[in-house]
């Protein structure tokens, strides 16, 4: 029988991702709930209830919009909607901030977790999102690979690479509790709180995801790093040509 998930079917059966808007994305969903909770959460505007409501409409239709123009369900994009339903539910059913900081803590440790474990199961993430970049020659990759008899190295790079990814969740993780913690202080149900929800948005970009991104990106200057050492093939002879 032949494996469906070899290198080869799975590059080739790779598209081109259509390329993302990051000015839309930090609009939907940073700027524009950001500016909703801030300052429209008073009684002579949207009040304190719609003004959640609608600001968390704006990240869920871009979630919405992104599962529908990809045709398939992404786990991420899933989690990321789900995340939203969460932090609106708790935050119009006032329940205590300390649900939003464990929620905020639970989805990317639990993303970080996947990621580390997933490499001993039959579906390790980090193999299966590097053989379906569409920058790179999988092909040339596994054959030169096989050639060094490398394979069992690579599998150990890509172990190491799973731990420095997953720790790269378990930072945001900690840093999402940390900043839910300090400045969720209010009462759920006030102004207050809605600003503080804004504020909490707002600083999610360069307190949480900037570190994770770059740990992020020594995890991808480590792994091509080794594939360059393991297959013997400078960078630009594992890029594939446009």
């Amino acid at each position: 029988m032949t494996d469906q998930n070899t290198p080869d079917n799975v590059a080739t059966a790779t598209q081109k991702p259509k390329k993302e808007n990051m000015l839309i994305n930090l609009l939907f969903n940073i700027v524009i709930p950001t500016l909703i909770l801030m300052k429209l959460s008073g009684d002579q505007w949207l009040g304190t209830t719609w003004a959640i409501v609608v600001a968390l409409a704006f990240p869920l239709a871009y979630g919405g919009r992104d599962l529908l123009s990809s045709g398939k369900v992404n786990f991420f994009s899933v989690l990321g909607i789900v995340s939203i339903l969460l932090t609106g539910g708790i935050s119009l059913l006032h329940l205590d901030a300390k649900y939003i900081a464990i929620k905020e803590a639970a989805i990317p440790g639990l993303l970080g977790l996947a990621i580390v474990v997933s490499p001993y199961t039959r579906w390790p993430l980090v193999k299966t999102m590097l053989y379906k970049l569409p920058v790179l020659d999988i092909a040339k990759i596994t054959q030169a690979l096989r050639n060094r008899r490398a394979e069992k190295a690579f599998e150990s790079t890509l172990q190491q690479v799973s731990w420095i990814a997953g720790g790269s969740f378990f930072t945001s993780s900690a840093l999402n509790y940390l900043l839910a913690k300090r400045l969720l202080i209010s009462p759920p149900g006030t102004e207050a709180f809605n600003a503080e929800l804004g504020k909490m948005t707002a600083l999610s970009y360069p307190v949480i995801v900037i570190p994770s991104m770059a740990i992020l990106a020594i995890a991808l200057f480590f792994l091509f790093r080794r594939i360059g050492k393991l297959t013997g093939l400078k960078l630009e002879e594992i890029i594939r040509e446009p």
